[in-house]
């Protein structure tokens, strides 16, 4: 009996890893106004809830990587400060 596999939403063939977090942002924004508003069918409804997951996902790994981006340069220059006990 074959096995049929769903997509993975998060997969890099969606054009998501290339996605800036505007870019994440706004289509996110999207799919959500277009799954309030309601109107679209099961199959519809469940391709959009995926794509919004995958989006969020997405956000948040944009997200993740500043923190940690700010969190070096704090500790960065907390270091700096005490080597040069300023």
């Amino acid at each position: 009996m074959p096995t049929t596999t769903t997509p993975d939403p998060t997969a890099p063939d969606d054009g998501l890893a290339a996605l800036s977090y505007e870019q994440a942002r706004d289509e996110l924004i999207s799919v959500v106004a277009r799954l309030e508003a309601g109107g679209a069918t099961l199959e519809e409804s469940l391709v959009l809830w995926e794509r919004g997951e995958a989006l969020a996902a997405r956000c948040q790994q944009w997200l993740d990587g500043a923190r940690e981006r700010l969190d070096t340069a704090r500790t960065a220059a907390t270091g700096t400060t005490e080597e040069t006990g300023s």
